[in-house]
Order: C-alpha cells, then sequence, then structure tokens
C-alpha cells in the first residue's frame, strides 16, 4: 500500500469549529502509488462485488432524532450555505414554522416573519445584517385520498461585501421576535485565480436518508471539505405515498397511482439531518429525477426549487435548473438534465454565453456537473441522456471542460479521457458518484456482461422522451448497441457506497480521490491525478 502525506490545513481554527477537525495524517490509497492522467489511458479495470459490505439501505424513520424538529415557534430550522458566483457573496437559507400534511392545509404567511442575518468576521463583531425575501410551495394532489403539503416559511438572504477565503460567524431568522438561531459559521471561496483554490471539494450524489447515507456523510466530515458538490437526488420523498408508506421500488409497489406521489415530509427530515454539514460548509445542488415530482397543473420541481438558494440570477440563468458560479479558479457548470437542453433551448444559448465568458487564465479548471451520465457502463440508466449528450458534447469539449461529475447510477465510475466514446487526450474524465446510500440500492450489473444489454427502444429517459442512442458506427464495438466487454474508456468502476474528494493543486493538476464506506476514514480506493495539458489542448476561451 501506497501513502501520500497531505499538508496541514490551513485555517486549523475553521476546521475545530465545524467540529471537522483533520490531522495532519497520511491518506492511505488501497491500489499503492498515484498515476496520473498523463499516463493514460489506463486499462479497464472492474473490481469484484463485495458480497460481505452491503450497507444499510433503509430510510431514517421520521422518530429517529436526527430528523426530528426540536425548534419551537418561528425559530430557524434547516439552515444552510450556498455560494453565489463570486467569492465575496453567499446565500443563507432557513425555514421557519412547521409544514402541514392533510386535506386541509392552510399554507404559512412568509409576511409574517422576517428574513434576516446578522453576520460578521470571526472574532469580530458580527454588525453587518441582510435582509432577504421568504416564500412556501405547496405540493397538491386532485385525486380522492391524496394528502396535501405545504412548507413552512424558506427564507433566502444573500451575503454581499465579503472578504476572500475568509471565516465568517453569522445568525439568522427574525430578531423582533427574538427568534434568532445559534451562531454558526463558514468560510468564503478564494479568489478567482490560477494559484488560488478550495482545499477540498466533497462530490457526493443520489444522497438520500438511509443508514448509508448517515456513514457517507460521516465519511464526508472526516475530509474536512471547503465546497459540497451534490449531484442530483436529494431525499427520493418520490419513493413514498403521500399517506407515509415508502417503497424501495415505487413503480413495482405502487403502479396503480394515478400520479407519482410524494411524502413530502421526508424533505424536512433531510433538512433536519444535513444542517450540521450544509450550516457550515458551502453545498452547491443541481436537480436529479427524483426532484421532478409532477404534481396538480403538471407543476415540477416545486421543493427543489423553493429549498435552496442557487445563483441563477447571477450566473445569468433563467432556471434554478442551471446555472453557473466560481470557486477560486475553478468555474462550475451545473446543468439540467431534465429541462429542455437542444441548441434552440434557453439552457443552451445561456450555456454558450457563460463559456464564452470564462477565462482560462483566471479560471484554469472548467468543471461541469449534471445528474445521468453519458459514460457509464452499468446496466441501469444504460446511453439514457443519449440525447442530452449529442445535444450538448461539442460544445463541452470545444471549450475543453476538464472534469464532468454525475450521478443516477447507484455506482461508482471514471473514464479514461474520453469523446464521442474514443480515448481523446483532451476530452474530460467522467466520473460517476451516484453512490451516495439511497434506498434504491446499489447497481451491479454490467451493460457490456452477457445478457445485460439492455433493449434500445428501453433506454430513453422517461421525462425527456427523445431517442438517440443508437449502434455504435465504428471501433470495438461497430454494429452492436453495447460492448462485449468493460469499454476502452471505463478505466475504473465499483459497486460500493461513498464519496469523492477533489483537491486542484494548481492551474495544471487536481487530486481525486473516491473514498469508500466501508473503508477506514484514512483510505482511498480510487486515487488518480487529473492533470490539464493546455498547452497540448488548446481551448476557445475569452482569455486567448
Amino acid at each position: 500500500m501506497g501513502l501520500f502525506l497531505f499538508p496541514p490545513p490551513k485555517v486549523a481554527t475553521f476546521n475545530l469549529l465545524l467540529v471537522l477537525t483533520v490531522s495532519p495524517v497520511s491518506f492511505t490509497f488501497v491500489n499503492g502509488g498515484i498515476p496520473t492522467t498523463l499516463e493514460g489511458p489506463f486499462k479497464p479495470v472492474t473490481v469484484p462485488l463485495d458480497d460481505s459490505f452491503r450497507g444499510n439501505a433503509v430510510d431514517l424513520p421520521a422518530t429517529d432524532p436526527r430528523v426530528r424538529r426540536i425548534v419551537k415557534g418561528f425559530e430557524p430550522e434547516q439552515i444552510s450555505v450556498s455560494l453565489s458566483t463570486t467569492h465575496d457573496s453567499v446565500w443563507i437559507s432557513w425555514i421557519t414554522g412547521d409544514f402541514q400534511i392533510g386535506d386541509n392545509i392552510k399554507p404559512l404567511d412568509p409576511n409574517n416573519v422576517s428574513s434576516i442575518v446578522t453576520y460578521g468576521r470571526y472574532r469580530f463583531p458580527m454588525d453587518s445584517q441582510s435582509t432577504g425575501h421568504s416564500l412556501i410551495y405547496n405540493q397538491l394532489y386532485p385525486f380522492e385520498g391524496l394528502q396535501n403539503y405545504t412548507s413552512g416559511i424558506i427564507h433566502h438572504v444573500r451575503l454581499t461585501g465579503l472578504r476572500p477565503n475568509s471565516l465568517y460567524q453569522y445568525q439568522c431568522g427574525d430578531p423582533s421576535i427574538a427568534d434568532m438561531s445559534k451562531v454558526s459559521y463558514f468560510k468564503t471561496m478564494p479568489v478567482s485565480g490560477p494559484k488560488s483554490y478550495p482545499r477540498r471539494i466533497a462530490v457526493v450524489g443520489d444522497l438520500g436518508l438511509t443508514y448509508n447515507t448517515t456513514s457517507t456523510v460521516d465519511h464526508l466530515l472526516a475530509n474536512g471539505p471547503d465546497l459540497m458538490l451534490l449531484v442530483g437526488d436529494v431525499s427520493y420523498a418520490n419513493l413514498y405515498l403521500t399517506n407515509g408508506t415508502g417503497s424501495d421500488c415505487y413503480s413495482c409497489s405502487f403502479s396503480q397511482t394515478p400520479i407519482h406521489e410524494t411524502y413530502q415530509p421526508r424533505w424536512d427530515y433531510w433538512g433536519r439531518f444535513m444542517q450540521p454539514l450544509v450550516s457550515k460548509v458551502p453545498m452547491m445542488v443541481v436537480e436529479g429525477n427524483h426532484e421532478i415530482e409532477e404534481q396538480a397543473g403538471n407543476r415540477t420541481f416545486a421543493s427543489y426549487s423553493s429549498r435552496f438558494a442557487f445563483p441563477s440570477n447571477e450566473s445569468g440563468s433563467s432556471s434554478a435548473l442551471f446555472y453557473s458560479f466560481n470557486a477560486g479558479g475553478i468555474h462550475f457548470i451545473m446543468l439540467g438534465a431534465y429541462t429542455a437542453y437542444h441548441k434552440s433551448d434557453d439552457q443552451y444559448k445561456w450555456l454558450e454565453k457563460d463559456l464564452a465568458k470564462v477565462d482560462r487564465n483566471v479560471n484554469p479548471w472548467l468543471v461541469a456537473a449534471w445528474h445521468p451520465p453519458w459514460y457509464s457502463t452499468y446496466k441501469a440508466h444504460y446511453r439514457e441522456a443519449e440525447c442530452m449528450k449529442v445535444e450538448m458534447e461539442d460544445i463541452l469539449y470545444k471549450y475543453g471542460v476538464d472534469i464532468v461529475f454525475n450521478g443516477h447510477v447507484h455506482a461508482y465510475e471514471r473514464s479514461n479521457r474520453v469523446y464521442n466514446y474514443t480515448l481523446d487526450p483532451c476530452g474530460p474524465v467522467y466520473i460517476t458518484v451516484g453512490d451516495g446510500g439511497n434506498r434504491e440500492k446499489m447497481a451491479i450489473a454490467h451493460a457490456d456482461e452477457p445478457g445485460n444489454c439492455p433493449e434500445p427502444s428501453t433506454t430513453p429517459d422517461k421525462f425527456m422522451g427523445g431517442f438517440c442512442a443508437f449502434n455504435f458506427i465504428e471501433g470495438p464495438a461497430a454494429g452492436k448497441f453495447c460492448w462485449d466487454k468493460q469499454p476502452e474508456y471505463s478505466a475504473y468502476r465499483e459497486s460500493s457506497f461513498g464519496h469523492g474528494i477533489l483537491e486542484v493543486k494548481n492551474e495544471t493538476y487536481a487530486l481525486w480521490t473516491w473514498h469508500r464506506n466501508q473503508d477506514m476514514y484514512s483510505t482511498s480506493a480510487d486515487v488518480i491525478y487529473i492533470v490539464r495539458q493546455p498547452d497540448r489542448c488548446p481551448v476557445t476561451d475569452n482569455g486567448v
């Protein structure tokens, strides 16, 4: 086994405040030394399934103390931090008042409670104050016997004028009624620049709220991230009927329901469980299919778009389903796979403008994220997002996207650099981290194994429609819909629960580590340096 020594954290005080003390201990890498993408492409690796560890894919019950409401009156709960587009601004979000569910619900009035955050730099007075906006949302079903839901009052406040790479303390609530939160802390991002990066970025997908989830979050906390990306599928409230009855497979258990129901209190349980982490570490979310949540009037994404604050307006986006932001010298693009993405649609036009504004001299790293993967070799969701890939892959390649993060497939997989199903030294590295811990359990079967290649007509995403996944016309799989062995673009795949950590070291080197829940906290199962080659792979860029 190889060892790699990380430097001690620069802000020990911050980690102590988060109860996330990260000692300068060694990380142990299961596969020995640390390779780089310069040495690739690598021969495909499939880690054999470990039947001895399947985790506990059972949802936390409503009686678990970690998900119960412990505040009173209009005291804030479900507090979270998210980023704006630049280092000098963040969003603080929280909920006051309790939800209602049943036949006769009466929505709360957001005007009855103010949305105020008082804040200041750590060890200085909290003498700054910002005011935001509040809202409620409803989840309504026009069918007899189904229970309707109305949320507590959701608050979003944007703080501006913040110093980079600095620790702040804050309280949120309504001081006029003495309902303020306890003091919490967050750290701002570094300024954008080629030498300036967050220390560690956690990446996780398909999290849910199971006992596996708790293990994932515990391991993630131990890595002391400065930022967290959640690449879709959050609470899995849509695996439940409105009466609170749940299932690992909604369509298997509840095929006769007139509409796909949800049990919205699961969102509140999730927000309470996550508060100790996301009230301190900024979390950036992009929607997954489990956030669609259709209701009366064909309305969708009500909970997702209401509960989280997104830098949509700041990044020029017209929707919470796609946006961008900077974190030091990284420009992140969060794309929506469940909203229109064709070249004539708003999202694609926004993407063109956003990419054209990126100055790679200031933001050398370009990272994209969305929910369903384009390059996955598992049978589950195989080539499901092919139409999105057809529309958007070229422009991401043209602008030199370095890394792509996805979820959806409940397993881990990392690609070699690839473009159009072909090994390409200038293509992105695609990483699927849909192994956060949800109750739908693990993806195990691979499409390239005998008898596992799905019928092409069954593969398109049911919500978006369309059919774009045809047989390959060239390469080792020419004339076939699936490969007959692990594709050469697939570098590493394994069915285990876990999370990833991205550490950008400078303008060309980034360390990626994937951490399995069954391993010790200091162990990585997959590790690689992802290396940019701007001289070899010139890109279209505003800084040229």
